[in-house]
This record gives C-alpha cells, structure tokens and sequence, in this order.
C-alpha cells in the first residue's frame, strides 16, 4: 500500500519517494511492528487463556496461570502491518491468510482444557504445509539452488510440492517444541527469520551478487525481506514481555505460525537445505525428539533412550542448567554456527 503510494504521489512531494525505498520500507515495518507489540501486549493479555501447565515438560508448573496465547495480538499486528508496508501480491495474501489460518488453529489449541491430540495437531499442520507449499509455486515451475549444483533447477509444480510440504510441516512442529523456556523460541526463531531476511534482501534480491554467487536473482526477493524483518519486529516486542520471568507466553498461536513463516521464507530462497543453516538449533532441539518418537511409535525402534526431548528439558533436568544458561548457550551456537554453515553452503556448488 505504501510503495504505491509512493510511486504515484512522488512527483507531488518528493519526500514521498521514501515509501518506494525497500530499506526505508524494512525499517518502517520493523519498527511499527516491535512498537505495536510492545504497547498492545500488556493492554490485552488479559483477555487471553492462561497456561495449564504441559503434561512432562520440565519445570513446567511455572508457567501455570500465566496468559498464553500471545499470538493472538502480535500475529494480526505482523500481517497487518504486512499488507500497509509490502508492495501488494496477490500471493504475500495468500500467504499470510496461511499465518492467520495457522495462528487460529494454535489457540484453538490453546484454549482447550485438554489440548487437540498429536495426531489431530498433525494432520491439521500437514493441510497448512500443503496449502502454503501451493501458494509459494502458485502451481508453477518453480527455479532452486542446491549444493554440489552449479547452475539453477527448475522443479516441476508437484515435485516441488511433495518436497516443500514434510519441510514447513517439520518447521511449525519444530519451532512448537522450542517453546518451553523463557525467551528461547522466539530467539531462535527471530534469529533464523533474521538471517533469511538479509539472504533475500542482500544476495538473491541483488542481481549482481546472486550473479556472483551463481545463486538466482529473484526480482521479489526484497519483498520477502520486508515481511521477514516485520516478523522480526514483532518478536522484538514480544520478547520485551517473554523475557526470563516471562509475564507473557505465545502458546501454539505464536509458535506455529512463526514456524509456518520460518518455513515458507526459507522455500523463498529457493534451497530447502536452508533450514539446516538458519535452524539448525531449533531442529536439533525439537525435531530430533519428534523423529525419536515418530521411530519409537511407528516402528519400535528406539534411539537416544538417555536423552531427554526437548533439549532445551535435557539441559535443565539432567545438565542442571538454568533458564538463561538454556537461552544464552542456544543463541551463541545459532549466532556462531548460522554464519559458518550459510558461507559453506554458498561456496558448496
């Protein structure tokens, strides 16, 4: 709505021409979204349901009473903040009537007194993976990067399907188990979202760069970012309120559509081995438990018997670590790691 403006009432006021700048675009949203979140938040949490407490979760009669939920405000906040500062698309539409549709489903959950069943869950989350992997294609060819390929791929509408959908299922139930400390899925997630922002804004958004890195040019790349860095602004605001003691806890209506999001930019970029660079905490956390009971359940097959899932209740029951040793000691290895694992993947070709 913004851009439009822009370029047709430019030669009116020049000043206006900043709502055609992407980095001005970026920055606006950013920061109308983190202060929008950090004001309405203590204004309506207590309309929210409270936590009920997580049946084998560690610790978790802390979170017992407090308003969970918090998706509820801070998403609508990010879509509509997304539909003033993205330059109009009928499929950033779509995709964020996908966030909305995931974020209704999470507090369904929420509010329930005994929660949907995993398989309930599970189904549901794999009817959003395929909607959203459609809308990504728009039922097209759809151009990839891979490593150990020099030069682009072009995947076929059903293919791409096939492969896109296990990937954003994963990503929403991956960034649903992170969240059971303070602060730490909304870090991780943000931090993930982050980067995937500068990869879109920077390298596949710029045509002379993604040239230099053999990497394709996607004329929406900047797009991508801006909805990227919104998102970003609106766990900065959350985060204002999560932090350790938390006041406030986003539930399954914050969790899973970040994690429909983190999914869907990372299918953006065009290399789903992208997850592994800018998630691979999250995976490692969250993941790896849900393929240890998939295994367990489905095949009788058992691994890490001694390990703990999530991680991040490992560490704290059996390590001994605190709330904040969980969160610092799980960003500083996602900081570190993301930067290292993204050079390798950009020179792998």
């Amino acid at each position: 709505m913004l851009y439009f403006l822009g370029e047709n009432l430019a030669e009116f006021a020049g000043p206006i021409r900043l709502l055609t700048s992407y980095v001005f675009l970026a920055g606006l949203g950013t920061a109308v979204a983190a202060i929008l979140t950090w004001m309405l938040l203590p204004r309506f949490w207590h309309l929210l349901p409270t936590d009920q407490g997580r049946e084998f979760a560690f610790d978790a009669e802390r979170s017992i009473g407090k308003p969970v939920s918090a998706g509820l405000i801070f998403i609508p906040i990010f879509v509509l903040t997304s539909v003033v500062v993205v330059p109009f698309d009928l499929m950033f539409i779509q995709v964020l009537l996908c966030v909305l549709l995931a974020m209704f489903v999470g507090y369904l959950d929420d509010r329930s007194a005994s929660g949907w069943s995993e398989y309930r869950l599970g189904a549901v989350d794999l009817a959003l993976a395929i909607i959203a992997s459609i809308v990504i294609c728009q039922l097209e060819p759809f151009t990839m990067w891979l490593p150990l390929y020099k030069d682009p791929i072009v995947v076929e509408p059903w293919l791409f399907i096939l492969c896109a959908t296990p990937l954003i299922w994963l990503s929403i139930n991956a960034t649903n188990c992170t969240d059971g400390v303070d602060g730490l899925s909304a870090s991780l997630s943000g931090v993930g979202i982050l980067f995937l922002g500068m990869i879109l804004y920077m390298i596949l958004g710029h045509a002379e760069i993604a040239a230099y890195l053999l990497v394709p040019h996607y004329q929406q790349g900047a797009d991508w970012a801006i909805m990227a860095f919104i998102m970003m602004g609106c766990l900065t605001g959350y985060l204002w309120h999560n932090s350790y003691p938390s006041a406030v806890l986003m539930g399954d209506a914050g969790s899973r559509p970040i994690g429909l999001l983190l999914g869907v930019l990372v299918l953006a970029c065009g290399n789903p081995f992208l997850i592994l660079v800018v998630a691979f905490v999250v995976l490692v956390n969250g993941a790896t438990g849900l393929f240890k009971v998939a295994l367990l359940r489905f095949f009788r097959i058992g691994i890490f018997s001694q390990i703990r899932y999530p991680l991040h209740d490992h560490v704290r029951h059996n390590m001994g670590w605190s709330n904040t040793q969980v969160l610092v000691r799980f960003m500083l290895l996602q900081l570190v790691g993301t930067p290292l694992l993204l050079v390798l993947l950009l020179k792998v070709r």
